[in-house]
């Protein structure tokens, strides 16, 4: 059964997002403070985390900056922050998605089953593993290695780099990859697609190798 770790100290939400959960088939654990939810990270399996960032302890921002030294495990962050660049900086920094409160209960479903879909995608043609160069993916556990040193990379961007492995000299504009990832329709301004191919980008990189191409006018590719 699939885990969900919820982190969010308002008892109203908190007992909302567990029922919501858990009558969805989701197995669930609590935690009310960034601190607790660190050491139910820490001991327990968890598939996804949903957490909130005004957290008593150790807030969601310092929560998501421990998690992604050795995980990559889809964080979504429900907070009341509406701002942009709030947002920006959240994914910046390693959030796979973000939902403001009030939200509506069947849209967290949504994003919670598409972050998860992203987590556990069946390897194609039954591969266990994809070479490029000197990049290895280990289909399985989603290990990512440059050069065999393992990196860490966010929900969102191990798809990225799935979707450019499986496809390499393929250009892709901004809407082909987010339509393909974030699986809807292209509705976001550009700055969420290059914030990602940024940030993948510095954990590709090899010796000065830029493996995703810009393609001006058009997107990217991997080459």
């Amino acid at each position: 059964m699939i885990t969900i770790l919820i982190i969010e100290d308002d008892m109203a939400i908190h007992s909302l997002l567990k029922e919501t959960l858990e009558l969805d088939g989701f197995n669930t654990l609590s935690a009310y403070s960034g601190t607790e939810g660190k050491l139910l990270f820490e001991q327990s399996q968890v598939d996804l985390v949903l957490l909130d960032l005004m957290l008593p302890g150790m807030d969601g921002e310092e929560f998501l900056q421990e998690v992604r030294h050795n995980s990559g495990v889809p964080v979504i962050v429900i907070s009341a922050k509406t701002d942009q660049d709030s947002k920006l900086e959240l994914l910046t920094n390693g959030a796979d998605d973000y939902l403001t409160k009030p939200f509506d209960v069947k849209e967290l479903l949504a994003r919670i089953n598409i972050q998860l879909r992203h987590a556990i995608k069946a390897p194609v043609n039954n591969q266990k593993e994809i070479h490029y160069k000197n990049i290895s993916v280990n289909l399985e556990t989603r290990d990512v290695k440059v050069d065999a040193q393992l990196i860490r990379l966010t929900g969102r961007e191990y798809a990225i780099l799935l979707l450019f492995l499986e496809n390499p000299q393929k250009v892709f504009s901004r809407a082909n990859i987010y339509e393909s990832v974030w699986n809807e329709p292209y509705f976001d301004s550009d700055k969420t697609i290059n914030m990602h191919i940024s940030n993948l980008r510095s954990k590709l990189n090899h010796e000065e190798t830029n493996y995703i191409k810009t393609v001006w006018g058009i997107g990217f590719k991997f080459d």
